[in-house]
Order: structure tokens, then C-alpha cells, then sequence
């Protein structure tokens, strides 16, 4: 069965016919077919597996998973395949990242979504665990869906990345996170967020070495 579906997720992606000067694949997900722009200068460049994952996700559990007129945030958004999908499933998506990678983030986003979804996309940027409050201020801002694909690596930013799904993650917010398993430090990090969140697996990919997670604050997970 894994390895069915994985074939069914990788089925998803397309290349182009002919060489082009710029670098791009192609997705169909969500009834639409998506191009996405890469580069090959940083991890955030290129679209990961998990990305994939998850907007397999998203898009196969749609009814139970509702996101029309739902406020979504991806963090490590990347390329913006997660954050276009879930545009395109109708959900008012702001799409974050670090200040380097806004540009070719809001490219792909304005070239798939444009006239084709409900609400327009907002792309800010996110360093995480810097000028939270500033930047995403807990009194206004409230997000229904909070997703991450692959923010989970070797980088030294693991406690400002669980600062940042602390900071942005209300009592009723539901967390979808696609991690694939590497390395024992960055394994360690579920460990550390099962200290402020209830964690349940809903996808595993061994063939992937993936696995897609909700989380909800501490008691707030519903049966």
C-alpha cells in the first residue's frame, strides 16, 4: 500500500517537454496543473518530497480537512507548492520564508494562483523565532491551519523553529507537518515538541522515510 500511493504522490509531477533557460517542474494537484520555478542555490530552492506528501494530503482529505475560507500560514514554504494547493482548495494562505527566497516564492505563487484562487495569496516574510510579535502579533493574527513540509534538518534553528510554531499556534489551530527522518538530532526534535503539542500520525511513508503529522496545543486534540 505505501509503495502504491508513493507512486500515485510521484505521479503528480511532470517535467517540461523541452529545455527551457529556466528550471522548472510541473505538479498537478487540486484539478490544476502547477509550475513551479527552482533554483539550486539553497534547500529552499527546490521542492522536496514532503511537499508532495502533504498536498497528496490535503488534497485526498479535502472533506475532512476543509480549508475554504480557512486562515492558512506555511512556514519554510520554499518554492510554494503547499501553500498554492492550499490556495487553490480555497483557504486565505499566507505563504512565509526567509527574506532570500520571497522573490521566486512570490513568482510561483502569483503565476498559479492568479484568477484561479478564491482568495489571493499573501507572501511575508518569516525568520523564524525573529520579531514574532511584531511581525505576526497574537491578538490579531489567527490561523485555522499551520503547515510545514521538510522544515526539519540539519540546521542550527531547531528551538526558534518550535518558538515559531509556539508563537503562531492558537488553542483551536491544527498543525500539518510533513517531516522526513534523517538524523537522530533533528529526530529528537519531535520528542521536544510533543513537550507543547499532542502529536498524531496520519501518513507514513517508509519507502519515504516520511510522515505526516497533525499536531493541536497540549489537550486540545480531539478524539
Amino acid at each position: 500500500e505505501d509503495e502504491q500511493i508513493v507512486a500515485e504522490i510521484m505521479r503528480r509531477r511532470f517535467f517540461p517537454a523541452l529545455i527551457t533557460h529556466k528550471t522548472w517542474e510541473g505538479f498537478h494537484f487540486a484539478g490544476h496543473e502547477i509550475r513551479i520555478t527552482e533554483g539550486t542555490d539553497c534547500y529552499g530552492a527546490v521542492v522536496w518530497p514532503s511537499a508532495l506528501v502533504l498536498c497528496y494530503f490535503l488534497e485526498t482529505n479535502s472533506k475532512q480537512y476543509n480549508l475554504v475560507d480557512k486562515n492558512v500560514i506555511e512556514i519554510g514554504a520554499g518554492t510554494g507548492l503547499v501553500s498554492i494547493v492550499a490556495s487553490l482548495l480555497g483557504a486565505l494562505v499566507t505563504a512565509t520564508d526567509l527574506p532570500e527566497l520571497l522573490g521566486n516564492l512570490q513568482h510561483n505563487v502569483l503565476q498559479n494562483t492568479k484568477l484561479k484562487s478564491k482568495h489571493q495569496p499573501c507572501v511575508k516574510e518569516l525568520s523564524w523565532g525573529i520579531d514574532l510579535e511584531k511581525n505576526f502579533p497574537r491578538s490579531s493574527c489567527h490561523f485555522d491551519y499551520i503547515m510545514a513540509a521538510d522544515v526539519v534538518y540539519h540546521h542550527p534553528f531547531l528551538d526558534e523553529l518550535l518558538l515559531t510554531f509556539d508563537h503562531l499556534c492558537k488553542n483551536d489551530t491544527v498543525i500539518l507537518w510533513a517531516m522526513k527522518f534523517r538524523l537522530e538530532k533533528e529526530n529528537k526534535f519531535v520528542d521536544r515538541f510533543q513537550t507543547l503539542f499532542d502529536l498524531k500520525m496520519v501518513s507514513n511513508f517508509p519507502s519515504l522515510n516520511i510522515a505526516l503529522y497533525k499536531a493541536m496545543r497540549k489537550g486540545r486534540m480531539k478524539a
